[in-house]
C-alpha cells in the first residue's frame, strides 16, 4: 500500500501523479487537486477546470481575469 502525500492515508488504491518534475502519491482526486491545482490569482479559489492563463498568472474564469486587468477574454464565445 502507499501513503497519501496530503492526508497520510495508507491506501491500497493510491495512485501517483506526475507533472514535469513534480510527483506525488494520493488516495483520492480530492487530495491530488489540493496538491497540484493552481489557485486563481484574483480570488484564490482552486482551479479545477480549464481556467484562464495570462502572462504566467492563472485565473479561474474570464471574470476574474478581467478584474485583474486582462483584456480579450470571455467565458463564452
Amino acid at each position: 500500500m502507499a501513503v497519501c502525500d496530503v492526508c497520510g492515508n495508507d491506501y491500497d488504491k493510491a495512485f501517483t501523479l506526475t507533472q514535469g518534475d513534480r510527483k506525488g502519491t494520493f488516495d483520492s482526486f480530492e487530495c491530488a487537486i489540493h496538491a497540484f491545482a493552481p489557485k486563481c490569482t484574483h480570488c484564490g479559489c482552486t482551479i479545477i477546470g480549464h481556467g484562464v492563463e495570462s502572462q504566467g498568472k492563472f485565473y479561474c474564469c474570464a471574470h476574474c481575469a478581467k478584474k485583474a486587468g486582462v483584456r480579450g477574454v470571455d467565458d463564452r464565445a
